[in-house]
């Protein structure tokens, strides 16, 4: 039987984003980080104007705007003027190659890119420049224009700004399944207005909360938790890096009652010899997800703090989807309930309902579901299914309704929070002309959740490369997905189709057998 969360009423108009807040304190820091501040009112009329001269660039609303930037203050404000300009955002993972930012822009067909001018030399070296509105840059010498600073500052010629039907997409998020390059998930204005709104009511977010996302504002998790506290008049504090020099620092001045961060990182942030237990006093919720939370976390963090890590689940198709309830009784191990507006239901490989306990893949509706993968009718149809929408996660059910999470999604493999494909790995080691199969999976590791290492099987006849050879050879192609170790095997396990098993791999990497170089 189904389990469903609390219902949601409506979604936000992400025109109207920033109402919440303006209202009787238009003058209070909305956006703030260790070297900005921002008060609703400037960040109001800042990306009004940004999106009114993005439109005076040539944009139309329903353009694409591809962004390569770490978190920092402009980033919101240029996802509030794409908003209001109907321009489709387009954030890119700020750890891409040139070839990785190539596809981005291949499959999303941007007219323009904002880019920190610290990757430069990666825009120049990437089609970034060959787009039909070229290049916006952020932190560049005045020389390099135009920049996201003057076109925040500048008057525009013409204000007015377009209304625009929330059917319409409104951001393209790129992430890797278990097969091939990353592809683009397509929210509307709608399926993010819903997503907004069921983070405010399963968070509980309020004005009186100041909401410190200690992860990238690129990926779904980081991005919802911001904009939402935003729409709900929330304080809203930037973190421009993820280790304790930033996050300590933020901690002590901005005092935040919401914080949230991957797994990784919060456990190599409670570790550090200088956080103490007064530094998280002001917290009424820390949260982690994109990752599983480690027992030791869960131990370490109650030992320093005197609170546990909440732990959810979620995914760019849908946003946060299970939480433990802030209020409520929170299930050391599990992710939680169905967050609002959402319904889970456990199926087996053939789509029937499975009975309560029994583990199976997760299956979700909920409006805040996106519209499918962009210009992939074929992938949107593998997962969307009559209003339901298939994570191939395997999960069961408690007899309370809490969802314990049982197995990995095809396959994919998390490193620091992001989604690494084997495939895309293992076509990187293909390419190298003494390889002869390529088998790539994940193994646990407790700094970064999960490490790539790689099974290779050389050509019959051919040198042997040393592993740092082929690690460097893949980086060049896939950059950070790269393998951390490879594995040089005789004989590669195939499965009944004769493609490569990564199941007898995983077997293999578990009993540490082979040689690990």
């Amino acid at each position: 039987m189904p389990h469903a969360g609390p219902l949601l009423e409506k979604p936000l108009q992400l025109s109207d984003l920033l109402q919440v807040g303006l209202k009787g304190r238009s003058g209070d820091p909305a956006l703030m980080s260790l070297e900005a501040v921002m008060s609703w009112a400037e960040l109001e009329e800042s990306s009004s104007r940004l999106a009114a001269n993005y439109l005076a660039l040539g944009l139309k609303p329903g353009d694409r705007v591809a962004s390569l930037m770490p978190n920092r203050v402009a980033l919101i404000v240029h996802y509030i003027a794409c908003f209001k300009a109907g321009l489709v955002l387009t954030p890119l993972n700020y750890r891409y190659t040139p070839p990785e930012i190539n596809h981005a822009l291949d499959v999303s067909d941007a007219k323009i890119i904002l880019s920190h001018a610290e990757r430069a030399e990666d825009i120049a070296a990437s089609k970034a420049s060959s787009l039909p509105l070229g290049v916006i840059w952020y932190g560049a010498e005045e020389s390099k224009q135009p920049s996201i600073e003057s076109l925040i500052e500048a008057e525009p010629k013409d204000p007015a700004l377009p209304r625009i039907d929330p059917k319409t997409p409104a951001a393209i998020f790129f992430t890797s399944g278990s097969t091939g390059p990353a592809k683009g998930v397509t929210h509307t204005r709608e399926s993010l207005g819903w997503m907004f709104a069921s983070a405010v009511q399963g968070f509980e977010v309020t004005s009186n909360d100041v909401v410190l996302p200690g992860s990238s504002c690129t990926h779904i998790g980081g991005f919802t938790f911001g904009m939402s506290a935003l729409s709900a008049g929330a304080r809203l504090v930037i973190a421009r890096g993820f280790d304790h020099e930033e996050i300590g620092p933020l901690l002590r001045t901005t005092r935040p009652t919401l914080l949230s961060m991957l797994p990784t990182a919060l456990l190599h942030l409670i570790r550090e010899h200088d956080m103490t237990p007064a530094d998280f006093t002001s917290l009424r919720l820390a949260r982690s997800g994109g990752d599983k939370v480690s027992a030791e976390l869960e131990k370490e963090f109650m030992a320093l703090t005197g609170k546990t890590v909440s732990e959810g689940y979620g995914m760019t198709e849908f946003g946060l989807a299970a939480l433990n309830p802030p209020m409520g009784v929170d299930k050391l191990g599990s992710i939680g309930l169905p967050g609002p507006g959402f319904v889970f239901s456990i199926r087996d490989e053939d789509g029937a309902e499975l009975p309560l306990g029994s583990p199976g893949r997760l299956w979700v509706r909920t409006p805040t579901q996106c519209a499918g993968y962009w210009n992939d009718v074929e992938a949107s149809a593998e997962v969307l299914n009559a209003g339901w929408f298939d994570t191939g996660d395997e999960m069961k059910l408690d007899e309370d309704g809490y969802s314990w999470f049982c197995g990995r999604r095809k396959q994919i493999i998390v490193h620091d929070g992001s989604n690494i494909s084997p495939q895309e790995v293992e076509d990187a080691l293909l390419a190298h002309e003494a390889v002869e199969l390529a088998g790539v999976v994940g193994v646990i590791d407790e700094s970064h959740g999960e490490n790539v290492r790689a099974y290779v099987e050389i050509k019959a006849g051919a040198e042997q490369p040393k592993a740092g050879e082929l690690i460097k050879f893949a980086k060049e192609r896939v950059g950070y997905k790269a393998p951390e170790e490879i594995v040089f095997i005789d004989k590669m396990p195939l499965n009944p189709t004769g493609k490569v098993d990564r199941v007898s791999l995983k077997k293999i990497a578990a009993a540490e057998h082979g040689h690990h170089v």
